[in-house]
């Protein structure tokens, strides 16, 4: 078996279409789109080339490619408690160990050479909302994002010697099943509040909202370890890629006296939408889109949610779910509501799923491996 660094555009071609060699009759993979795996890639698309570095690898079984890897480094968060952690990602291989070791033993060696001591996977180069977990329950089709293994990823994984750093749960929810009497009461006297007031999102003023996103988003994971404050650069951009799918009702800002307080954001699941597009968006594949969108999808994604540290507690994020509810259910279109991962140290977030009536559906695994 040999390796060799995506590096011109032949490899770069067999990195998006090597994943076809694993889950060519996995009626569950959807595959990504082409242009959105090359943004990551694409220091002009991803502004996390300004502060990290990138680097790429196939493997080649004789003539036939057997998998592939990224390896990469953010140095706003590579420093944790003085240990320098680096991260793998988009990793794809048969099942066979030797081949894996040869894989992640390349990224260790470049991560390595770079003063790395841990390497973190598989993980994103970019934001932790898409490409991030090792899927170890919940083998149905996923979301938008969400990354999709087949089981025998996880034995790949820990053989090397990776180790659980935390657990990634996603929930779901059953659209035209009630919530529990009691959040629904506590929601409505919430939404009722004096100072109180929701607003979902308007085109108009996105400006106004990604602002008010900023302030809230930064507040409310400030404590998380590695945290990183989001730019409204970034909140602006990933607006506009949403715009496409975007359903403004669908995202909802909470006020306490005029101030930012809490937000939902809810996205219809574009994977639904892209399932037969085969990765590309070319004229016909957009005019497939723009049916399957017409269509609509059954399934809604909740890609973020945020309270400020000082209304958590409140029920704000009740109330919005009221909210979202109320405009969902008429339309007689969503079945289900997939509440997007949280870690297992995030209790508040897990009990506001709970409280809600959520069911667990995946669980995905963020590991490390310590360099030797």
């Amino acid at each position: 078996m040999q390796i060799k660094e995506v590096a011109d555009k032949q490899t770069r071609r067999t990195f998006l279409e090597m994943p076809v060699v694993i889950y060519y009759n996995d009626e569950n993979w959807v595959r990504p789109l082409d242009n959105d795996l090359n943004a990551v890639f694409d220091p002009a698309k991803n502004s996390f080339h300004k502060h990290g570095v990138i680097n790429r690898w196939l493997l080649f079984d004789g003539d036939k490619v057997a998998g592939r890897i990224a390896a990469f480094i953010n140095y706003k968060k590579s420093d944790q408690d003085g240990l320098q952690v680096g991260g793998i990602g988009f990793f794809e291989c048969i099942n066979n160990q030797a081949a894996a070791n040869l894989l992640f033993d390349t990224a260790k060696n470049w991560l390595a050479g770079k003063g790395m001591q841990s390497m973190d996977g598989p993980i994103n180069f970019g934001e932790n909302d898409s490409n991030w977990g090792l899927l170890v329950d919940g083998f149905v089709s996923p979301s938008f994002g969400m990354n999709y293994h087949p089981p025998y990823y996880e034995v790949l994984f820990k053989t090397y010697g990776f180790e659980v750093s935390y657990t990634q749960i996603t929930n779901k929810l059953q659209v035209y099943k009630e919530f529990p009497e009691r959040f629904t009461k506590i929601a409505n006297w919430v939404a009722k509040k004096p100072g109180y007031e929701f607003k979902h999102l308007t085109l108009k003023e996105l400006d106004n909202f990604a602002a008010d996103f900023k302030e809230i988003y930064n507040d409310a994971w400030q404590d998380f370890e590695n945290f990183s404050p989001i730019t409204t650069e970034a909140i602006l951009n990933s607006f506009r890629q949403m715009k496409p799918i975007m359903d403004p009702q669908l995202i909802w800002f909470a006020y306490v006296n005029g101030e930012p307080a809490s937000v939902v954001v809810v996205l219809p699941d574009a994977n639904q939408m892209i399932k037969n597009l085969n990765g590309k968006l070319d004229l016909i594949g957009k005019l497939k889109f723009v049916y399957n969108r017409w269509k609509g999808a059954t399934r809604m994604r909740a890609v973020v949610m945020g309270t400020k540290q000082k209304f958590q507690n409140h029920g704000l994020e009740s109330a919005i779910f009221i909210k979202i509810k109320e405009h969902v259910l008429p339309l007689h279109q969503y079945e289900e509501l997939e509440l997007s991962w949280v870690g297992d140290f995030n209790e508040k977030m897990l009990a506001i799923h709970y409280a809600m009536g959520a069911e667990t559906s995946k669980k995905h695994l963020t590991l490390r491996y310590t360099l030797k």
